[in-house]
């Protein structure tokens, strides 16, 4: 017999505070600044990002959720944003030793972190580095 569940989508937001620095390091001082302008000041500078992750699935008809979401929102807070909040992504944060902290990259980082933790619940995580700048990833590639 088939599971007849129905499938919801359930997310959580969470905000943190975070410097970054965009560099190539292959690239010309002169070049990384055309590609990236302020992103690539010596210091970096921060942004108020605000992280989304939605979870995808059956309902379980003894409890009446896909997850417990109090479960989702202690995941992110100690596995993510405790890691990340007023730090600077390129030196003080391992997840992200050798990556260019762009938000695509940071969208992907993340969505590691929660695929580990969630599987195939895991159905996309959304990145916003402005309310005007917004990145989302759902486990595809191309």
């Amino acid at each position: 017999m088939a599971d007849s569940r129905p499938i919801v989508t359930l997310s959580r937001r969470e905000s943190f505070c975070a410097s970054h620095r965009l560099w190539e390091p292959t690239l010309s001082r002169e070049e990384n600044f055309a590609l990236y302008g302020k992103c690539a000041r010596d210091n970096g500078h921060g942004h108020n990002y605000v992280l989304q992750v939605t979870l995808r699935g059956g309902v379980d008809p003894a409890t009446g959720m896909v997850v417990n979401l109090a479960d989702l929102k202690n995941f992110l807070r100690e596995e993510i944003i405790a890691r990340v909040d007023h730090y600077h992504l390129n030196h003080d944060v391992e997840m992200f030793r050798g990556v260019n902290p762009t938000s695509e990259n940071v969208a992907l980082v993340f969505w590691k972190v929660c695929h580990a933790r969630f599987g195939e619940l895991l159905s996309e995580v959304r990145v916003e580095e402005t309310p005007d700048n917004i990145v989302c990833y759902r486990g595809e590639s191309g």
